[in-house]
């Protein structure tokens, strides 16, 4: 009887294990679809450009993606107080990583830290065998399994203007796409793992040229920041496949062509005559 009684109540509590993931579902499917108000997507048309250039077809993933995003992340502001201005803001950029994806979340991560402007961050530097702590003046970062840190300031200038390859939003949630494989190290979790190979041969051959470019002042359609680490130039070149798109699909062809397998998306045919 006993051994009855626990087989039941293991059953019970599977069975209510799995009516509460159904619910939540349920509950988080509603929110995805639940309407837009015309307040939100006029603050979208005036602070996110890339929101303007977005095909028809991928406005509602996109409001759907932002419903879910504002649901599940939690928003602190030091010396700033969070609106919805800078949360849609922040989310509106963010979730077009998201779009055509296998996922509608940035899992592993709750908070986001939102200072006014460049702010401080202790940084470690060597010179010799002593280590050294410093200021380092920073736009964003993004903690592995942590929380994401943005200036506004940086976050507004590059969410308003998509054509110069900068947007720190972009930049510090692709880092959060890439630690999804369990390292933040340039290879996110590809779509299918016949990918694999392809991916490493073209971002290392790509990320070895932008060093060589960045060493001779002639780089145009990537920042020389990319050159720092492969985790970087995944971010960077993120940054300019979507602000450069038709730079990098006509001068990178073969890195535009990875990311587009990767994201599935192909923003250099979004309202192309904008991105010249």
């Amino acid at each position: 009887m006993p051994l009855i009684i626990l087989f039941g109540l293991l059953f019970a509590a599977v069975a209510a294990y799995y009516v509460y993931k159904r619910v939540i579902a349920a509950r988080l499917d509603k929110l995805y679809l639940q309407p837009f108000s015309n307040a939100w997507v006029a603050l979208l048309q005036k602070n996110v450009s890339l929101y303007s250039r977005l095909p028809p077809s991928l406005i509602n993933e996109l409001h759907g993606c932002i419903q879910l995003f504002l649901n599940e992340k939690h928003f602190i502001g030091k010396g700033i107080e969070i609106s919805d201005e800078i949360r849609l803001t922040i989310a509106g950029n963010a979730c077009i990583l998201l779009l055509q994806s296998q996922i509608r979340t940035f899992p592993n991560f709750k908070t986001i830290i939102v200072y006014p402007d460049t702010y401080a961050a202790k940084q470690i530097s060597h010179d010799g065998n002593i280590q050294v702590l410093e200021d380092s003046r920073r736009a964003g970062e993004s903690w592995f399994r942590g929380p994401i840190v943005l200036s506004w300031g940086d976050t507004l200038r590059g969410s308003i203007n998509s054509k110069d390859g900068h947007n720190v939003v972009i930049h510090e949630f692709t880092h959060k796409l890439d630690e999804q494989s369990g390292n933040m190290d340039g290879l996110p979790v590809l779509r299918e793992n016949a990918h694999y190979p392809e991916w490493a041969s073209v971002l290392n051959e790509e990320f070895t040229s932008l060093k060589y470019r960045a060493e001779r002042g002639k780089n145009s359609v990537m920042d020389k920041y990319g050159a720092v680490s492969a985790s970087e130039f995944f971010a960077v070149a993120t940054e300019s496949f979507f602000e450069k798109s038709a730079q990098m699909k006509n001068k990178l062809p073969d890195l535009y062509e990875q990311l587009s397998r990767f994201y599935h998306l192909d923003p250099a045919s979004w309202n192309s005559t904008k991105d010249d």
